[in-house]
């Protein structure tokens, strides 16, 4: 049970400070006009759409935090949906973290990290064959 606490916790953070947060920290700059900065001088990933597409980036990144938190406070409280939904969102980050070079390294960190605490409390001791 413990490390579905802190697989959640690192889900939180990654997906409410990391996701919600990186958006949140953006819209001033929207607000205030994006011709005075070059958002493109800070952020750059490696696929040459993402990096065109920076507002529909920070959309994508807000959904997918939110959706994020939600699995992580589902896992917090002990239920199978919650369960689940972190798996999915675990993977979906190993896949994405490859095309969102460099940022995606810490998605990578933070997402494998808690989804090899998920599958480890899930599983335990075990084994394939009895």
């Amino acid at each position: 049970m413990k490390k579905y606490k802190i697989a959640s916790v690192l889900m939180i953070i990654h997906g409410a400070l990391m996701e919600i947060g990186g958006c949140f920290c953006l819209i001033p700059v929207f607000i205030l006009g994006a011709d005075r900065f070059d958002i493109n001088e800070y952020f750059s990933f490696i696929v040459p759409y993402f990096q065109n597409s920076m507002n529909l980036m920070l959309i994508m990144g807000m959904l997918y935090g939110i959706v994020r938190v939600i699995g992580a406070i589902g896992l917090w409280k002990n239920r199978m949906w919650g369960l689940a939904l972190s798996i999915i969102n675990c993977v979906v980050a190993m896949v994405l973290m490859m095309f969102m070079l460099p940022a995606g390294i810490m998605d990578g960190i933070l997402a494998c990290s808690a989804l090899i605490l998920i599958l480890t409390q899930y599983f335990g001791d075990k084994k394939i064959i009895e």
